[in-house]
């Protein structure tokens, strides 16, 4: 049976998760390089799976010299896993600490040894995302998609850009839908409890910023368009992720306008089994980003039925069905955002919640599911593994 290394980086155990869900039930074995937290969770323990916990522990609150410590401890054990291991095929979903360094020399070492490379790029150039991205970075990201053998993308904005971008051969880049994400608990707990538990009153419309808060993702815009409808109340959800000035300016926004009455907010990390509790409250997920390429968290969204209203920027206007699953308005427009959420609040999907909710999970599961995208990705591994050149 052929053997596949699935490099996660200790990164985003919902989409990491979620893919190995997908693998498993595939003719492999699975070496899946994670950390403390992924190693509860049921799929780590299949049969076909070797879980290696080389990232351990990683919390941000610990001290300086512990995550020296451990960001070295973990860059030896990687070098020494890839020098001894037996699979050929190595699927990248995240990069490690010092990316300049894992773009060029580790990727080299990799290839030194004969390993066969998939990269799933869910940025194709985060810093430019976050309007940092210089020379160096460009320059690394080029030697990145020249030497590994195939790249995953998850749109054909995204693809385009690699081409267009950074000279890439189209060959070698494979357009994946993003998966739903389906580790996130779910319980039995309405939607009225949801409110209960908020304190909100059963017919209050009701608005969710979720994840990590950060310029590029534009909630000063919803703040803005939050005036023009007085009707509504926000949930902020998130922590605050490198930009406390960002986030003082808008806390003083808030209070300015007066707003303090109709804005929930959670600054900090919503663990797993409450988030559930912020998309069954509310009516509607709102994504005003200024920048993106994509969004998991549109369709963790979808997979709770909560339809959305998003920016078009990146490729979020191309998971959106207007009417159907939500709507799209003008980038940077706080005005034209506040229309777009006043049409949802018209809208069929509003005034039969049920209904819409059932048809979005429903377009969901069938177009974002982990066995659809672990299909597409199975091909891919076959192609670039050679797997008649891979020992059983």
């Amino acid at each position: 049976m052929p053997k596949i290394s699935i490099l996660t980086a200790g990164k985003d155990p919902h989409y990491a998760l979620g893919l190995l869900e997908g693998l498993v039930s595939k003719p492999l074995q699975i070496e899946f390089l994670a950390n403390d937290e992924m190693q509860f969770s049921p799929v780590a323990r299949s049969a076909n799976v070797s879980y290696l916990n080389l990232r351990g522990a990683q919390s941000v609150n610990a001290p300086l010299r512990q995550k020296v410590f451990r960001i070295v401890r973990y860059y030896l054990a990687l070098l020494r896993y890839v020098a001894t291991t037996d699979p050929r095929l190595f699927h990248i979903l995240w990069f490690n600490k010092f990316e300049w360094f894992d773009n060029s020399l580790l990727i080299l070492f990799y290839r030194l040894l004969g390993k066969r490379l998939v990269y799933t790029a869910h940025n194709i150039n985060m810093r430019e995302r976050d309007n940092r991205s210089g020379f160096l970075d460009r320059f690394f990201l080029k030697c990145l998609y020249r030497q590994v053998d195939h790249i995953l993308v998850h749109n054909d904005q995204m693809k385009s850009q690699t081409v267009g971008g950074y000279s890439v051969n189209p060959g070698k880049i494979t357009v994946v839908p993003f998966g739903v994400n389906n580790v996130i608990p779910r319980s039995e707990l309405t939607r009225s409890k949801a409110r209960g538990l908020l304190g909100i009153d059963r017919d209050q419309k009701t608005l969710l910023f979720f994840g990590n808060i950060a310029p590029y993702k534009g909630l000063d815009l919803l703040i803005e368009a939050l005036d023009y409808l007085p009707e509504c109340r926000l949930l902020i959800v998130g922590g605050v992720k490198s930009c406390n000035d960002y986030w003082k300016d808008l806390e003083g926004s808030i209070t300015l306008s007066g707003l303090n009455g109709r804005i929930h907010k959670r600054i900090d990390y919503v663990p797993d089994e409450e988030v559930e509790i912020y998309f069954k409250a509310s009516d509607l997920l709102v994504l005003p980003y200024k920048k993106i390429y994509q969004s998991g968290v549109i369709f963790l969204s979808y997979s709770f039925g909560v339809p959305v209203v998003a920016t078009d920027v990146g490729a979020l206007a191309e998971s959106v069905v207007e009417g159907v699953t939500g709507y799209v308005s003008a980038a940077d427009d706080p005005l034209d955002l506040a229309s777009k959420i006043g049409l949802f609040f018209q809208s069929k999907m509003y005034r039969d919640p049920d209904a819409s909710r059932r048809t979005i999970i429903e377009y969901v599961n069938e177009k974002h599911s982990w066995n659809r995208v672990s299909d597409v990705i199975y091909r891919i591994y076959s192609t670039v593994g050679r797997w008649d050149c891979l020992e059983n």
